[in-house]
């Protein structure tokens, strides 16, 4: 009798949370996206992507996807958004429709800029199957981070990131085992110039290959959703071989912030790529674990940014292309990010005292002539100008630039992203409104939402590249990319701190030029992660030193060479590090051109 009783207070005390249902809806994966965009840049701090709202001054089309209810009747809605610009409210206003009609509510305004669940109120679901659709009602970045339709109608969402992370991954029924993407001899993560010469590299040289890119395009600041142009002499080698596929990648100097998508090539870069027989492209796929056996990569494994399906690529060897170091940081990989002072450096150019100082982050932007007069919003909640202070230009040149110390660069990029937009439409609507005979036929053709990031974290090698190494030009026996860019280190310009102490948005600059100069091998590999390789602006220099190697030619070149020392640490079973002490010669010889690439 007493077990019955039990039994039947179980199962009343359950039935609540068996009658509970939550209809949960990540705005990445609408079905149709309409005029917003999926934004990545922050998944590191939420464990998420969303979906935003970037028109420039103009609403957008709706983003709307199909949703199946278990059933009609009451339900909880929950949107997590936040309010980006909350000065003292913010411009990203948008409604939820259901099957065409607004809920009521308008979100995106609410002071507060931390991401969070909002109340949007108990609706009547009268059919189980509605259109959902988010409705931009300014052009003006708002954004949407998930939906939630829950019947119990006293349950509030976890804003807890922890909590969160366990509560979308339960809804999303997303396990512990993502779908295997294979075994590779290397998994190259990162699909900028570094990445891309990278894996085309080893895949030329017979190795099988995973190229993991975060975005829908390959070539990272210098693809259309950055428009950097390419820097670095490719053509000052001691290797004659070391350039070629940089060469292939370059699409001209179309400079910066070109309106023209087009000018970056963005088609021709995948199809290179896709014509590799031993490469396989997965973008869209942001890493963000890594498995490891003591000292050993074993697995990375990423998630889709649109789908939020998971996969685990498995590899002898792994390459950092990320510019971030994230997958060295993921594994416990050394690493410095920030200024080394002149005391542990000896360098004439380091810093006083150690700190935090980054170069920024740029969102470039430009307009074009029309043939009409054209008007843009106020902007009470941007960046303010005056007659005294602004930046009169119809586009944006590298100077565009937020980081400096202020933020952290991979920690706040969205706060940075947003900090630049801020001041490009302050100015923006300064120019259309007291520089009509200049501005007034001029409208804003393009601004970047996605970063383009100059500095983060450096991931140490065996040898750590320094000013005096490159102002001396010393050539170690493992001398490989030849570099030629001035020591190019940004920091606030004058004029700007003097108007926006704390809060800068433009950079100065002094370039100190520099012979060319050749990066040892050491730099490209991870000093305590034995199959770690890494190309870009994340390998082994100091800040100043990086100030130079940072180029995307340059970049570009170091991918090469990880290519080839992948080869030949996969043909011995060695390590990186096995490469420079027992096989440098033959790499050696494979950037002189002495040795061929195998054979199909």
């Amino acid at each position: 009798m007493k077990k019955s009783l039990l039994a039947l207070l179980l199962t009343l005390a359950l039935l609540p949370a068996m009658a509970q249902n939550h209809v949960f809806v990540e705005t990445e994966s609408f079905e149709d996206k309409g005029g917003w965009v999926i934004d990545q840049q922050s998944f590191v701090v939420m464990n998420s992507s969303y979906i935003m709202a970037h028109g420039m001054g103009r609403p957008v089309k709706d983003a709307s996807t199909n949703v199946k209810f278990p059933k009609t009747g009451k339900y909880h809605l929950w949107v997590r958004t936040k309010d980006w610009a909350p000065f003292p409210k913010g411009p990203g206003k948008f409604q939820v429709l259901l099957d065409g009609k607004s809920t009521g509510q308008t979100f995106g305004e609410s002071g507060s800029d931390a991401w969070k669940w909002y109340d949007g109120g108990v609706i009547d679901i009268k059919n189980a199957d509605i259109k959902l659709a988010l409705k931009d009602l300014t052009g003006l970045n708002g954004r949407c981070d998930a939906l939630l339709f829950t019947d119990d109608l006293k349950f509030t969402p976890p804003n807890d990131l922890e909590a969160l992370t366990a509560f979308r991954r339960k809804l999303l029924n997303l396990t512990d085992k993502p779908q295997e993407a294979g075994r590779y001899d290397l998994v190259v993560v990162g699909g900028g110039i570094a990445g891309t010469c990278a894996a085309i590299s080893a895949a030329r040289m017979g190795l099988t290959v995973a190229l993991i890119q975060d975005r829908p395009v390959l070539g990272g600041n210098n693809s259309s959703e950055v428009r950097v142009h390419l820097m670095g002499d490719v053509d000052k080698n001691h290797y004659p071989k070391l350039g070629r596929i940089v060469r292939e990648m370059d699409n001209g100097d179309p400079g910066n912030g070109n309106p023209d998508a087009k000018e970056y090539g963005d088609a021709r870069k995948i199809s290179i790529v896709k014509a590799e027989k031993n490469l396989s492209l997965f973008l869209n796929t942001h890493v963000f674990k890594v498995e490891k056996e003591n000292d050993i990569i074993t697995a990375v494994v990423g998630r889709d940014i649109a789908t939020n399906q998971e996969r685990r690529f498995t590899g002898s060897f792994f390459s950092d292309c990320t510019g971030d170091g994230t997958v060295g940081f993921l594994a416990g990989a050394e690493f410095r990010m920030g200024r080394e002072s002149k005391a542990e450096t000896g360098e004439s150019l380091a810093a006083e005292k150690a700190d935090d100082f980054t170069l920024g982050t740029s969102n470039l932007w430009a307009s074009v002539d029309r043939d009409t007069v054209s008007s843009f919003p106020e902007t009470p909640w941007a960046m303010q100008f005056s007659d005294e202070y602004h930046i009169d230009e119809p586009k944006s040149d590298w100077q565009w630039e937020t980081g400096f110390g202020n933020f952290n660069t991979i920690t706040q990029a969205e706060q940075i992203r947003d900090h630049n937009l801020r001041a490009i439409y302050g100015n923006w609507s300064y120019l259309k409104k007291n520089k009509p005979a200049k501005y007034g036929k001029k409208e804003l053709a393009w601004v970047a939402y996605i970063g383009g990031k100059r500095e983060s974290r450096r991931i140490i090698g065996d040898h750590i590249l320094n000013q005096m190494d490159i102002q001396e030009g010393k050539f170690y026996p493992d001398g490989s990319v030849t570099a030629t860019w001035t020591i190019d280190l940004h920091f606030p310009d004058a004029k700007n701190s003097q108007y926006f102490e704390g809060q800068e948005f433009f950079a100065g600059t002094k370039h100190i030029k520099v012979a060319p100069y050749t990066i040892p091998y050491r730099c490209l590999y991870s000093k305590n992660i034995q199959n770690l390789f890494m190309a870009g602006r994340n390998i082994s220099t100091t800040h100043v030193a990086f100030g130079s190697t940072r180029v995307m030619r340059t970049c570009g070149m170091m991918g090469e060479v990880v290519g080839f020392a992948s080869y030949i640490a996969n043909k011995y079973k060695t390590t990186p590090r096995g490469v420079y002490k027992d096989y440098l010669p033959e790499l050696t010889g494979i950037l002189k051109g002495e040795t061929l690439a195998p054979q199909p």
